[in-house]
């Protein structure tokens, strides 16, 4: 996800706002704050995967290191 939310943002920023009208400008301010709101929940989302990993990896080790 965090690739598509990257390659949106690069696609947004290359669109030339000197010519939008008012209601085009309004549309990519709010395209804009959705993405970043989109990339702050999706590293919000990383802290629990990597939690998930970390006690992942001690239940596999204490299961190898309980036979």
């Amino acid at each position: 996800m965090a690739d598509t939310i990257a390659e949106t943002v690069d696609l947004l920023y290359t669109i030339d706002q000197e010519h939008l009208t008012l209601d085009q400008q309004i549309a990519l301010g709010s395209a804009l704050a959705a993405l970043a709101q989109a990339e702050r929940l999706e590293q919000i989302n990383e802290r629990p995967r990597g939690i998930h990993q970390v006690l992942n990896t001690w239940s596999l080790r204490s299961t190898v290191d309980g036979r």
